[in-house]
């Protein structure tokens, strides 16, 4: 089953936001159901005109086909998108190639390819869920798997301010090569809640996250808005959110767990952004 239609979100600015409820802020930003057994399940928003969401195959076979909303008569005519599976292992095969990904793995398909499906892999239960981020590509770059482990790793943060992390750059400038996406993982050690502090913004680019490994019982306090006039969302295992270039963007979880990053907007340099200390939030 595919979703003949997307949903759209359409962009919002600063000045909403001090007139927002809480459920207002849910319907703009959050996305709560992006695995649904069966289904390939996408969000379109109009910040950077990214699509976001998840294809669960639950033993079958599900095909990516083109939306009235891409106007596109298949999904990567005008289009790239990042494959990150947060389930078994499974398998998509695009244009007659079949790619295996474990749990963490990341695929990367670019424009051109005509032909997507997902399903899970033979022998394994019926768990892949995959998590597809796509934005418009101007050029056609090759496809690319890269396993967990495989990408760029780099340590960050400290035990003693809860922040210790793993991050995994998977699509980047100096790994993967695509038009405007970038995206990888980030597990945080046992202990540590934070994904990022501080927090931080870039004009240049549109972040969303997708938080996974979280216990049913725990939650993400996930922060956004601008510094002077800061708002959360709760959010539990397996949603997405959208975050605005001009949004700062920080989270702290009842439990440690992991997050997909993913980007999309003027340039791919992952350390382009401007802190927000903590100090200066309100």
């Amino acid at each position: 089953m595919t979703q003949t239609h997307i949903p759209q979100r359409y962009a919002t600015n600063p000045a909403q936001i001090p007139g927002m409820t809480t459920q207002d802020l849910r319907d703009t930003y959050l996305i709560p159901d992006v695995f649904v057994p069966g289904e390939i399940r996408l969000t379109y928003t109009h910040h950077d005109r990214i699509v976001l969401g998840g294809a669960v195959p639950a033993g079958g076979v599900l095909e990516l086909g083109g939306y009235p909303e891409i106007r596109s008569d298949y999904f990567l005519e005008h289009r790239e998108v990042g494959i990150i599976n947060v389930g078994s292992t499974g398998t998509v095969t695009a244009d007659g190639e079949v790619y295996t990904l474990v749990k963490g793995a990341c695929l990367y398909l670019g424009r051109g390819i005509r032909s997507v499906s997902f399903a899970d892999a033979g022998g394994e239960e019926s768990g892949a869920q995959f998590y597809l981020f796509s934005a418009p590509a101007h050029t056609a770059y090759p496809s690319a798997l890269v396993s967990p482990g495989e990408g760029t790793v780099r340590e960050l943060g400290d035990q003693l301010t809860s922040n210790r992390r793993t991050l995994n750059q998977y699509i980047h400038e100096n790994g993967v090569k695509s038009c405007q996406i970038v995206m990888g993982v980030t597990e945080l050690h046992p202990g540590s809640m934070w994904n990022t502090m501080p927090a931080h913004t870039h004009d240049r680019r549109t972040e969303c996250y997708l938080y996974f490994d979280l216990p049913e019982d725990a939650r993400v306090i996930h922060l956004m808005g601008e510094r002077e006039e800061t708002r959360h969302l709760v959010i539990a295992d397996r949603q997405a959110v959208i975050s605005p270039s001009w949004s700062l963007h920080s989270g702290v979880g009842t439990s440690s767990y992991t997050f997909i990053w993913a980007m999309a907007g003027e340039n791919q340099a992952f350390d382009d952004m401007d802190a927000a200390p903590v100090t200066d939030l309100r």
